[in-house]
Order: C-alpha cells, then sequence, then structure tokens
C-alpha cells in the first residue's frame, strides 16, 4: 500500500465537477491530429489560454458533487480509488508545502484541484481531456481529468503506478509554489526551445515534485516509496518529455518547439528534486539545464 490506511483526507481540497453534463469544447482545425498536437503542447503544465482561438467556449460548469466527500475519507479509501488517491496527494502535497513555507517565514496558500470529466470552465479558457492537466494563475486552481492517465499509460507509454499520479499533481502544484514566490515569469528568453524560460520552468515544477516525493513520508498521509514507486514517477516524467512526445506525434524531435523539456531532463530535476529534498536545489533559471 502507498497511502497510510487510517491517515484522515481532507476532501475540502477537491472540487469534483464529474458528470455535470454532456457539453464539451470543439477543437478546431484537424480533428484527431488537431487534439493530438493541442495534447502534446499541453501535456503536464501546459496553460491551455495561450493557445488561443484553438480552444473555442463551451465547455460544461457547475457545482461540485459531493461523491468525494462522502466516499474519501482515510488513507485506505486512497488505496482503492482513483479519486481518492488524487485526494489524498494533494493533501499530502499541501501539507509538506504550507510546512516548508512556514520554515521559511512565509505563508503558503492552498488551492483546490478540480476533477472533471470531458470538458469544464477555468479562468484560463476551457479545459478539456486533451488539454492534460494544467495549474491556472488566473483563478488559481489545478484542473485534472482522471482518463489523463490512461492516455499517460496508452499512448504515451507510462507505465502507469500510483506514483505517477503523485507525480502529476505535485507537478501542477508546483507551478502554484511557483505562482506564489513569482517565478512563473522569471527566466528571461524566448517562450519555446531547449533553454527557453518556459522549458526552464516546467523543469522546476518536476523538481519541486521531488522535493515533495523525498518529504511525502513525513506528512503523515504516506508510507515511505519504494524504489519500484520512485521509478514509477521517473517513468512517467519520461513519458511526457518533449523529445517523446514529438517522436510519437510527429515521427521526428524539434528541439526549437520544446515547451516542457526532454525526457532526460524532466527525469533528471526530478531525482534532483527527490535526492536532495531540498527547494532551493531547484534552480533551473540560473546555468544549464
Amino acid at each position: 500500500m502507498t497511502f497510510n490506511p487510517g491517515s484522515q483526507l481532507d476532501p475540502g481540497q477537491v472540487t469534483d465537477r464529474r458528470g455535470m453534463g454532456a457539453g464539451g469544447v470543439a477543437i478546431g482545425g484537424g480533428g484527431a491530429i488537431g487534439i493530438i498536437l493541442l495534447l502534446a503542447y499541453t501535456l503536464l503544465g501546459g496553460n491551455p489560454s495561450d493557445l488561443g482561438p484553438i480552444l473555442e467556449p463551451g465547455a460544461v460548469t457547475g457545482p461540485g458533487s459531493s461523491a468525494i466527500a462522502t466516499d474519501c475519507k482515510t488513507g485506505q479509501d486512497a488505496n482503492e480509488r482513483d479519486d481518492c488517491r488524487i485526494l489524498g496527494y494533494v493533501n499530502s502535497i499541501q501539507k509538506y508545502w504550507s510546512e516548508e513555507f512556514t520554515a521559511s517565514s512565509e505563508t503558503y496558500q492552498p488551492v483546490d484541484t478540480v476533477l472533471f470529466s470531458g470538458a469544464t470552465s477555468s479562468g484560463c479558457g476551457s479545459a478539456s481531456a486533451a488539454t492534460g492537466p494544467f495549474y491556472c494563475p488566473v483563478d488559481k486552481l489545478v484542473y485534472l481529468d482522471l482518463d489523463f492517465f490512461q492516455e499517460l499509460r496508452s499512448r504515451f507509454g507510462a507505465q502507469g503506478g500510483s506514483l505517477a499520479q503523485g507525480y502529476v499533481v505535485a507537478h501542477e502544484y508546483g507551478h502554484h509554489v511557483q505562482d506564489l514566490l513569482n517565478l512563473l515569469q522569471s527566466g528571461g528568453g524566448g517562450q519555446t526551445g531547449a533553454e527557453s524560460q518556459s522549458v526552464r520552468t516546467e523543469l522546476q515544477a518536476d523538481c519541486f515534485a521531488g522535493v515533495w516525493a523525498n518529504h511525502a513520508a513525513a506528512t503523515g498521509f504516506l508510507e515511505p516509496f519504494t524504489d519500484a514507486q520512485i521509478a514509477d514517477g521517473l517513468d512517467a516524467a519520461a513519458a511526457v518529455g518533449d523529445d517523446r512526445i514529438q517522436q510519437s506525434t510527429q515521427g521526428q524531435v524539434d528541439p526549437d518547439s520544446w515547451t516542457h523539456g526532454s525526457s532526460d531532463q524532466r527525469q533528471k530535476w526530478f531525482k534532483t528534486g527527490y535526492q536532495t529534498g531540498d527547494p532551493s536545489k531547484c534552480d533551473t533559471f540560473n546555468g544549464g539545464i
């Protein structure tokens, strides 16, 4: 098991919008190919508002359901259900960062994760399964469709596993940490390319995810990770490398268009965070990456 069975989950940190209706998002220009390219552009941290007219309005929204509040109460529930597991990771991640900020005489501001199915609205535009998980700095929420994890396995060859899910969630909360520390706009340089600001921002979020993994057991929600579980996290990081996604979707690799970093870079920075457990070691904006 990954979660301590007796740990108490806080359902107030997840908003459940699944099953709120049958509406959706129109993906302009290219049908299935357009969806693949959109997925490749926005996987794991991309901001759908950057894509402008590619995402058209019409997403479903609505009040959160009570399913998580009634069904996800303990770590045992997190060991048995994907939605409860996401809640458990959110609880653990935010507990770690809250304590880390306090130790640095800073104040961490908790934010919710929005679970949805099909499509929903966000402060950064419409969100759909095709956009992948993302953090929206406008409304300060993390958005996630659980179907993404099947996509991660089937389309991009990730092995799956519990910590693969934890890595994804921790990466998005890494962006929230960057937002609180005014780091989302740091680094300078262009928005695409192997040395770009975008890549450096994403790699720092990977490193922050690794830092949380180092401290996860200390939050009380999780048991210490095994080597196999850490391998799941590293595998997920590799699966969403720009080079691997481009090779899969386009048949060739173009470093000048990278926005998130290569598979090797993403694994390197997750591992840096995990091995050091020190957020100060996650400076991807100075020097080589």
